[in-house]
C-alpha cells in the first residue's frame, strides 16, 4: 500500500477498535504496536497517546535521532486541517470497528481493502518524515459541553452508577414523606447517592475554576497556543538550551564527593548520627543528577545516560531508575489526573482531590483500585499534619516500589528489545546497594541495635526535603480533566508550578524548582532551566496562560491548604451523607 495515502479519522478509529496502537505525529499516522514492548519509557506512555496528535509530547520527550526512527512505523498521512483528538481506550474512549454502513465519505480515500492492508501490512522503514502539519482537537468539546451537565449528574466519564442514581434521587425527593423517617436500607441508599452527588459537585467546581482562569477551550485558541509553543521549542533548540554544561556537573561531582567523604570520616570517628546526616545529604543531592539522566538530559545518549542513572539511583541509592522512568513518563503526559498519574495516587494516606472519595481505578497499576475505606476516612482528615512526617519516611516506600518493578512484567517486557540489559543490571546494582548499606554498614559496622535504628532513620529523614520538593510542584495545582482539545503546554502549566529562589540556592532544589519549565522541556539540562524560565514567562504572557510561581514557603502553604481543603470536603461530604440518610435531601441546594 502507498504509505503516502490519506487515512481518514473513521479509518483510524476502526484500526484502534481492532486493538491497534495508532498515534498521529507531525501529520503522519503511526502504528506503534511493535514498539509497545520495546519502548524504554514504558508502554503506558504510548497507550495514553492512542488516537491523539502527540506531536508536541513526542518532540519534547525524544531526541531528533529517535524521532527519525518513527518513519518505520508510518502507515499513512492524516487528512489536511485540524485533527480531532480521540480519547484513548485506556482513558475510557469507545471505538467502532469498520462496518458495512461506513460510506466512502467516512473512509475518505481509504476503502475496505486498504483498511485490511493497514491492519496486516508492513510499515515502510524507508519512508521519510515531513514536518509542518498541525493537528488539533475538534471544537465540539468546548467549555459549554463540559459544563452543560445537570448538577446532580457526574462530570467525569465512566461513572455509570452515579448516572443511574440521579433519577432515583429526584424521585426520592418528590416522594419523601417528612413525617416518616426512612428505613435503614433507604437511609443507606440515600447516603450513597448524597456521596456521589457531592463528589460530582466538587469536581465540577474545580473544572469551572480552571475554565475561568485559563484560555478558552476553543479550537482556534488552542491551535494558536500550540503554534506559539512550537516556535518557542525551535528557539530552545536554536539558542542551545539542549546543550549540556558539563562543567556544572563537574562541580556537582565535587559536592557529592565531599558529602560522601564527610560521611565516611564521621563514621571512622564513630560520630554515627553525624555520619548518617551526611549520608542522607549525599543521597539527597546525587538523586538530582539521576533525574537528569532519566530524562536523557545529560548527554542525550540513551546508553550512557541510562548507565549514569543506574549507577546513581540503583547502586548508590538502592532505587530503581527503571521504575522511576516508567511512572515518571506517564506523570509527564497525564499530569495530576487522578486515574492515570501514579504520582498523586496515594490513598489511603493522602488525597489531593475529591475524585478519590469514590475510589479510583488506576490505569498505571493495571486496574488496581485505590478503595476509599475506613483507613482513608481516618487518615485524610489529618493529612495536613501527617504530610511532613510521612515525607520523612517516604524513601522506604520507594525501596518497595523499586523491587516490585524490577520483579514485574513491566521490567521484564524490555527483554526482547535493545534495552534487555537494564533489568539484570538494575537487580545487580540494587543487590550491591543492600549488601554495602544493609550488611556491611548497618549490620557489621554499627555497634548496637539502638544506633542501627537511629542511623537508618536519621539518614532517611534527612532526604525529606527531596520528597517535599517532588510533591510541592503538583499537589497544590489543578487535578481537573478539561477536554481533549486542551493543548499540551496549557495542561502542563495548569497542573504544575515553579518555586522561586535566588540563583545561589539552586543547588539545594536541584532544578526541581523549575518544574513548570521542566514539564514543557523535560530533556533540557537543569543548569539551563533558569535562563529558559524567562522565555517561558514571555510565552505565558503572549498566550494568556497563567504561570504559577511561589517562593518555597508560599508553595508549602499552598500544598498544605490543598490538603486541608480536601479534608474539609471530606467532612462536608460526611455531613451531607448523614443529612440525606435522615431526610432524603442532600442539603447541597
Amino acid at each position: 500500500m502507498d504509505r503516502d495515502a490519506v487515512v481518514s479519522p473513521r479509518a483510524v478509529e476502526a484500526l484502534i477498535a481492532e486493538g491497534q496502537t495508532i498515534v498521529i505525529y507531525d501529520g503522519y499516522i503511526l502504528r506503534l504496536d511493535s514498539w509497545l514492548t520495546a519502548h524504554p519509557g514504558g508502554r503506558m506512555a504510548i497507550m495514553h497517546m492512542v488516537g491523539k496528535d502527540a506531536t508536541d509530547e513526542m518532540n519534547v520527550s525524544h531526541s531528533a535521532r529517535t524521532l527519525k526512527t518513527m518513519k518505520a512505523f508510518r502507515i499513512g498521512l492524516k487528512p489536511s486541517g485540524p485533527w480531532t483528538n480521540m480519547t484513548a481506550p485506556i482513558r475510557g474512549g469507545v471505538f467502532r470497528k469498520h462496518n458495512e454502513t461506513d460510506t466512502d465519505a467516512d473512509l475518505a480515500v481509504v476503502d475496505a481493502t486498504s483498511l485490511a492492508s493497514l491492519s496486516s501490512g508492513e510499515s515502510d522503514a524507508e519512508s521519510g518524515i515531513e514536518s509542518g502539519t498541525d493537528c488539533f482537537s475538534d471544537t465540539e468539546s468546548t467549555v459549554d459541553s463540559i459544563l452543560a451537565v445537570d448538577p446532580i449528574e457526574p462530570i467525569e466519564r465512566n461513572n455509570a452508577a452515579a448516572v443511574q442514581s440521579a433519577p432515583a434521587v429526584r424521585r426520592r425527593k418528590a416522594a419523601r414523606v417528612d413525617a416518616e423517617p426512612p428505613s435503614a436500607e433507604v437511609a443507606t441508599e440515600n447516603a450513597r447517592m448524597a456521596r456521589e452527588e457531592y463528589i460530582n459537585m466538587a469536581v465540577r467546581q474545580g473544572i469551572e475554576k480552571d475554565i475561568l482562569e485559563y484560555p478558552p477551550l476553543e479550537d482556534a485558541v488552542q491551535q494558536e497556543i500550540v503554534r506559539k509553543f512550537r516556535v518557542l521549542h525551535q528557539q530552545v533548540y536554536d539558542d542551545g538550551y539542549y546543550d549540556c554544561r558539563y562543567l556544572e556537573y563537574g562541580k556537582e561531582a565535587v559536592r557529592y564527593s565531599m558529602l560522601f567523604a564527610m560521611f565516611f570520616v564521621a563514621l571512622r570517628y564513630e560520630w554515627y548520627m553525624t555520619s548518617a546526616a551526611f549520608l542522607g545529604l549525599f543521597w539527597h543531592q546525587i538523586m538530582f543528577t539521576a533525574h537528569d539522566a532519566g530524562h536523557r538530559a545529560i548527554t542525550h545518549n540513551f546508553v550512557f545516560d541510562t548507565l549514569v542513572g543506574l549507577f546513581i539511583a540503583d547502586f548508590c541509592c538502592g532505587l530503581s531508575i527503571g521504575w522511576w522512568k516508567s511512572s515518571h513518563n506517564v506523570h509527564h503526559l497525564i499530569t495530576n489526573h487522578p486515574e492515570h498519574d501514579p504520582d498523586i495516587q496515594n490513598v489511603p494516606i493522602f488525597a489531593t482531590c475529591p475524585s478519590f472519595f469514590k475510589s479510583i481505578r488506576s490505569t498505571y497499576y493495571d486496574g488496581f483500585v485505590f478503595y476509599w475505606d475506613a483507613v482513608a476516612d481516618f487518615m485524610v482528615p489529618f493529612q495536613k499534619y501527617s504530610y511532613y512526617p510521612i515525607m520523612g519516611v517516604a524513601r522506604f516506600n520507594l525501596y518497595l516500589l523499586s523491587w516490585l518493578h524490577v520483579l514485574s512484567s513491566k521490567a521484564s517486557s524490555l527483554g526482547g528489545s535493545k534495552a534487555w540489559w537494564i533489568r539484570p543490571t538494575e537487580m545487580a546494582c540494587m543487590a550491591c546497594y543492600w549488601f554495602l548499606f544493609g550488611y556491611c554498614l548497618v549490620w557489621r559496622t554499627l555497634p548496637t541495635w539502638t544506633i542501627r535504628i537511629a542511623f537508618v532513620l536519621v539518614s532517611h529523614i534527612i532526604t525529606m526535603p527531596l520528597h517535599v520538593q517532588i510533591t510541592l510542584s503538583h499537589w497544590g495545582m489543578s487535578t481537573s480533566e478539561l477536554s481533549e482539545v486542551e493543548s499540551f503546554p496549557q495542561r502542563q502549566l495548569r497542573t504544575t508550578m515553579d518555586v522561586d529562589c535566588p540563583a545561589w540556592f539552586d543547588f539545594v532544589h536541584g532544578g526541581l524548582q523549575f518544574q513548570a519549565v521542566h514539564h514543557l522541556f523535560p530533556r533540557v539540562p537543569r543548569h539551563n532551566l533558569r535562563k529558559l524560565q524567562a522565555l517561558v514567562k514571555d510565552f505565558c504572557n503572549e498566550t494568556g496562560i497563567k504561570y504559577s510561581i511561589y517562593n518555597f514557603t508560599d508553595g508549602n502553604v499552598k500544598v498544605l491548604s490543598r490538603l486541608e481543603e480536601v479534608s474539609e470536603q471530606l467532612r462536608m461530604m460526611a455531613s451531607c451523607q448523614k443529612y440525606m440518610a435522615e431526610t432524603g435531601e442532600s442539603g447541597l441546594h
